[in-house]
């Protein structure tokens, strides 16, 4: 097997490992906020915005720092330190004896993580400059996979042992996906003639290509509008649940459709986007995103939200992906590294700033009112990315590689 190829399926295992371990644990973070004591109904709701925000704060500052050090000192070490720091992070969360230790380590976690943002930049070094659509394309579907799947497990054994478990099994799997990375991949010597760019003259190579920039805002705002709910997503299902007794099972049922259908959809997206316009399906699948979050906020039955929750996942499976292969598609290849960590970089953005707006809107409206504030949110960004954004240079085909060949992983 040639190296681009070994490098490509071996970080898809481990970052498929990694994303059931890390996805294990977000539908109860609520629940182990009230277990170290926080019982007071409304300071629940802002702890677990503040919880869930924790991470992104350092995240959305070092991750264009990891990308410019990945290029200097190499981006396996970069991968190393991500998946190892995971690992101690996700034991000292699993230690927590107050909110306020929890909160702290997940800080830690957002400190040395990166590992997403390391991983695309040591896959697109390796992978041969007509196949990097279909390298982005591959460890998209290695993300949806993992937090399909993880928070199955994660609410089935948080139900049959205990919260604590849940993340020293998540420290467990992550530190097994740092061997297979030190074991399977290996880095392709760099050039001494590549130039190297500094994080600055990244972000100035960015905020002077306005397409470039509205599509990375925009990833941002999307990311708001999907992470805005997520601190209280657990406690919105217990509301409308009496006394069910496996609650965690049920939540991550619940949570692991959206990424089912994401999963399922992609490969159609995909298609469509090969004949169709890119704006067109931007504009089809955020509209339809948007208007699944409004339906939440007026559903009263737990059950209900499975349908809900596959159509959003069938239209969030045309979103992201599409935004990042846009990225990749109209940058220079001697800045996809640092350019690709910046892209990052907003989506970290995107995951503050969505629990901390939850945080805030808790104050004034009600918790079922957050999934309606979402909708609006997704449907300001259709608008932005409709006026703003020009179609690739290459015209809709950059997704060729990505559906020509994603059945060979999937």
């Amino acid at each position: 097997m040639e190296v681009w190829k070994k490098n490509l399926y071996s970080i898809w295992v481990s970052q498929f490992v990694a994303m059931v371990g890390m996805s294990m644990v977000v539908p109860f973070l609520p629940f182990y906020i009230r277990e170290l004591g926080v019982i007071n109904p409304d300071e629940l709701e802002h702890w677990s915005g503040i919880v869930f925000s924790g991470p992104f704060i350092l995240s959305f500052l070092l991750t264009p720092v990891w990308g410019v050090l990945g290029d200097r000192f190499g981006k396996k070490k970069m991968v190393l330190r991500a998946i190892f720091g995971l690992a101690v992070s996700q034991f000292l969360i699993g230690l927590s004896a107050n909110v306020w230790q929890l909160f702290a380590f997940r800080m830690v976690q957002g400190a040395i993580s990166g590992f997403i943002a390391s991983s695309l930049a040591l896959v697109s070094a390796s992978t041969p400059k007509e196949r990097s659509g279909y390298s982005i394309g591959i460890l998209q579907t290695s993300i949806s996979s993992g937090t399909v799947i993880g928070p199955f497990i994660g609410g089935f054994i948080a139900d049959m042992t205990s919260y604590r478990t849940v993340f020293f099994i998540t420290s467990a799997i992550c530190f097994f996906s740092g061997l297979l990375v030190i074991i399977n991949v290996r880095e392709p010597a760099s050039g001494d003639s590549k130039k190297l760019y500094s994080v600055f003259q990244n972000y100035e190579y960015v905020f002077k290509r306005s397409n470039i920039l509205v599509v990375m805002l925009s990833i941002t705002a999307i990311q708001i509008s999907i992470t805005v709910a997520q601190p209280v997503f657990a406690l919105f299902v217990e509301s409308m649940t009496k006394g069910t007794q496996y609650i965690s099972t049920l939540t991550g049922a619940i949570f692991g459709t959206l990424g089912i259908f994401s999963v399922i959809s992609s490969p159609w997206w995909g298609r469509r986007n090969d004949t169709k316009s890119f704006k067109k399906n931007i504009m089809i699948a955020i509209f339809g995103a948007g208007l699944a979050y409004m339906v939440h906020t007026f559903i009263t039955n737990p059950y209900m939200l499975f349908p809900v929750r596959a159509f959003l996942g069938l239209c969030i499976g045309g979103i992201i992906p599409v935004l990042y292969a846009y990225v990749n598609k109209n940058i220079e290849d001697d800045r996809k590294s640092g350019v690709m960590g910046i892209a990052s970089s907003f989506t970290l953005l995107g995951n503050l700033l969505g629990p901390l707006l939850c945080t805030l809107l808790l104050y004034e409206i009600e918790m079922k009112y957050i999934f309606l504030i979402a909708g609006f949110l997704l449907f300001g960004n259709a608008l932005l990315i409709f006026y703003n954004v020009k179609e690739s240079k290459s015209g809709e085909k950059f997704q060729e590689e990505i559906i020509a060949e994603s059945n060979e992983v999937i």
